[in-house]
């Protein structure tokens, strides 16, 4: 893509009726590094690919836990999702001093597609360079939702954003029909498995470039939901290393039937 006489602004289309302004958002997706979610009937999973600038910095946050309820692992500008996750906590804190409980998943990924979409009518904004994946449990359930730039939302079962995310989706697509019954170890090792997919051959996944959030629902008797858990350096050390050695243990020979996963 190249500068030309329709990407000024957020509300011009070209003559093909594209809004430029809008793929390069998206494009800044793609640049980002790589994240996972998963959701079965009982838990949410979210694992990212932390990257850093240079061995003297310190690696870029990619998961941040919202509620206690549920959290978001994003792609593409860390600004830009720091000002979506600051009006998500603003929001979830809201319903709670309202209506005294956790706001539900689809209302509150529903708000922040409204407000990306809001960019994309006014000529003095532009859209949010950030895809986010949204994994939490409400009163309905486990659920994973994806946000894009254009403010689209959907509802997922497993998604892949960021760079070289379509080797991780293809993982996804291979063990699609195994997610819904999988217990929380079983959801974390796929998602690292996936991420592990998505990573180039002179890369390896350690603790240092991992991350790992999950929440789900706690069977003791009643309901009762998980607080999102953040796993972070060391923390991840052990979940990291089952899950390599499951990697090992069954080299790929896997077959079966694949899904699309819409991303």
């Amino acid at each position: 893509m190249f500068r030309n006489n329709y990407d000024n602004d957020a509300v011009t289309f070209s003559p093909q009726g594209r809004i430029f302004q809008v793929e390069y958002a998206s494009e800044a997706v793609k640049q980002g590094s790589v994240v996972v979610g998963i959701a079965s009937k009982t838990h949410t999973v979210l694992v990212a690919l932390k990257r850093n600038a240079e061995e003297l910095s310190s690696y870029q946050k990619k998961i941040i836990g919202i509620d206690e309820h549920f959290g978001l692992a994003l792609a593409g500008l860390a600004s830009d999702a720091r000002v979506l996750s600051n009006f998500m906590k603003r929001q979830a804190l809201a319903s709670k001093m309202t209506y005294g409980r956790p706001i539900p998943i689809e209302r509150i990924v529903e708000r922040i597609g409204d407000r990306a979409q809001t960019s994309t009518q006014v000529y003095t904004k532009r859209p949010y360079g950030v895809g986010l994946l949204v994994a939490g449990v409400d009163e309905t359930g486990p659920h994973l939702f994806e946000f894009q730039p254009s403010g689209m939302t959907q509802e997922m079962v497993a998604c892949a954003i960021g760079a070289r995310s379509q080797m991780a989706r293809t993982y996804l697509e291979r063990h699609l029909d195994k997610f819904a019954d999988s217990s929380r170890d079983e959801l974390i090792k796929h998602g690292l498995l996936a991420l592990k997919e998505s990573l180039s051959q002179d890369k390896e996944l350690t603790v240092d470039n991992a991350s790992l959030g999950v929440t789900g629902v706690a069977k003791d008797g009643k309901r009762k939901i998980e607080t999102f858990k953040l796993y972070d350096g060391p923390e991840i050390g052990p979940l990291l290393e089952a899950a390599l050695e499951t990697s090992e243990a069954a080299p790929a020979a896997e077959g079966g039937e694949s899904m699309e996963v819409d991303t």
